[in-house]
């Protein structure tokens, strides 16, 4: 692989590669040890309530669904980055060719979209639920669930298309080492030759739409929410209410923490090495898929009793079964000597 400069102008890199955490070469392979075992936490602690949810009648309504498609979310996002990482760290597998890397970019950025979209779809149920209880049957249908899915999906693809149609007909002539474990818009872009200005602004513009939009709407919704709640509401089922959005709020806000800081801190990449830098994209993109499932299984109540009932029917199915083989062997045992 080249990773000179060309003068001439035609030359494009067709390949790159992804040299993550450059500044600790020596101990990369160490690095393995966490990012699998948080990868592996991401997989079973989101498989788990996926599966419980889908198993667990009671749990069918359209807040668990989404709850469900946001778990989806998470393991689908990490498993496009953090196998990639990984085999980059301990074998020194980190090529990745110009279409891989843009399509991993579109999905990076088509998840992240959608997964502040689920975020959204979560709010206005919890909206209607409190705001609108009346009507909440008549809104909060399969067919309403249908709908805001397939509008979540077409406004990732809305936004995310452009920015990677733009960077597809970039010249990369620079350097094909890109100083990070994924392909970010940026990132592959700091390769391009000529001028990149048309494609900084749809990408600064994405993110500032998204951001603006969505936290309002956010904002606007909790605050009915706390509105009607403080108003209306009392005793139980107004700390119901309160528990139930605040642990939505809570999984909101970690969510765009994370992805303010990892903002940041790109930002200030002239002061801040490279290392720091992929540890801050590392956090938004796996200790949010990390944490959500411990943050829903231990906040929401009716999940957490799933839990607790299925762990309490596996445990006595367990001692079941260990009497009925303790009895068998017993029965063999005195079978045996009785013959004798």
């Amino acid at each position: 692989m080249n990773t000179f400069n060309h003068s001439h102008s035609s030359f494009s890199h067709t390949e790159f590669v992804l040299f993550g955490f450059p500044g600790i070469v020596t101990y990369r392979m160490f690095l393995v040890i966490p990012f699998l075992s948080i990868y592996v936490t991401i997989l079973t602690g989101n498989s788990i309530l996926i599966y419980r949810i889908g198993v667990e009648r009671s749990l069918h309504s359209p807040m668990y669904i989404l709850i469900s498609i946001l778990f989806t979310v998470n393991i689908s996002c990490t498993t496009s980055v953090v196998p990639k990482l990984i085999l980059g760290l301990s074998l020194d597998m980190n090529a990745i060719s110009l279409a891989g890397c843009l399509v991993q970019m579109f999905y990076i950025y088509f998840m992240a979209i959608f997964e502040s979209g689920v975020i959204l779809s979560m709010a206005l149920d919890r909206y209607v639920a409190i705001c609108r209880p009346l009507r909440y049957n008549d809104i909060m249908t399969n067919q309403t669930l249908v709908y805001l899915v397939i509008i979540g999906l077409a406004r990732s693809t809305l936004f995310v298309s452009p920015m990677v149609i733009l960077a597809s007909h970039v010249q990369y002539c620079k350097s094909n080492i890109i100083q990070n474990f994924v392909c970010e818009n940026m990132g592959l872009l700091s390769l391009a030759c000529g001028d990149i200005s048309r494609q900084q602004i749809v990408g600064l513009l994405v993110r500032i739409f998204i951001t603006i939009l969505d936290s309002g709407l956010l904002f606007f919704s909790y605050s009915s929410i706390l509105y009607t709640a403080m108003k209306i509401i009392s005793g139980k089922a107004r700390h119901k209410a309160l528990h139930t959005c605040g642990t939505h709020m809570l999984v909101a806000v970690v969510i765009y923490i994370c992805a303010l800081l990892s903002s940041v801190v790109y930002r200030l990449h002239t002061f801040i090495s490279y290392d720091v830098q992929n540890l801050f994209n590392a956090i938004y993109l796996m200790i949010p898929a990390m944490i959500n499932p411990f943050i829903y299984g231990l906040g929401v109540k009716e999940i957490r009793d799933c839990l607790r009932r299925s762990w309490k029917k596996r445990r006595c199915e367990l001692s079941s079964s260990m009497h009925i083989h303790i009895n068998k062997a017993f029965v063999l045992r005195f079978t045996a000597e009785d013959n004798k």
